[in-house]
């Protein structure tokens, strides 16, 4: 999980008002979870407005649950990696879901290709980052006051511009090209773990 950034402190207001509550970090988690998915499946029925804004709603209340743990102390592995699965899954979903939604439009049925690679890399990319956080701890927290996760809030405005085309063709071309560098770290942690290994 990376440290605080601009987006976990814009959140910190509402959050504050919770800490002394019965909601949990995980309660945070599951109302992200479902304003996630049903984002996605707006976006797949064709409305990029609402699907902006409950994805909008969805990307806070991710930073909000990481503010709710540290603020709180009621962090746990459990809730870590529920954090990250609900993550990983939202983001297959919207890029699915404007892969459909974008299938009547100019894109035609590439559109829901181009949806396809780009959730089944962003899938993989989460299985590679994990093997690469079980070899190195922390060589994939994210310093300073911006997260590379902030990205998705570019989401809402795109979708609101009507921008999505562009936007899934980027994210089909950039997914894999990350899949591919991360896969390339993961590779050389293994070598050096190797080295180090056959090293007398």
């Amino acid at each position: 999980m990376a440290g605080p950034t601009w987006a976990h402190r814009a959140t910190h207001p509402l959050v504050q008002v919770l800490v002394d509550t019965p909601v949990t970090p995980n309660h945070l988690t599951a109302l992200r979870l479902l304003t996630g998915i049903a984002a996605a499946a707006l976006f797949a029925l064709g409305r990029p407005g609402w699907g902006g804004f409950w994805f909008l709603v969805s990307t806070l209340l991710d930073r909000a649950d990481g503010e709710l743990a540290r603020m709180s102390g009621r962090s746990s592995p459990f809730g870590h990696q529920f954090d990250l699965a609900s993550d990983v899954l939202v983001t297959v979903l919207l890029f699915v879901g404007i892969g459909i939604g974008l299938a009547q439009g100019p894109l035609g049925s590439q559109a829901l290709m181009f949806g396809l690679v780009a959730g089944a890399s962003v899938a993989l990319i989460f299985l590679v980052v994990i093997r690469i956080e079980a070899l190195a701890p922390g060589s994939t927290a994210g310093e300073g006051p911006v997260d590379p996760d902030d990205a998705l809030f570019l989401v809402t405005p795109v979708a609101w511009l009507g921008w999505l085309e562009p936007l899934l063709v980027l994210a089909a071309i950039g997914a894999p090209l990350f899949l591919l560098l991360a896969s390339a770290q993961l590779w050389w942690l293994h070598r050096k773990r190797a080295i180090r290994q056959s090293s007398p």
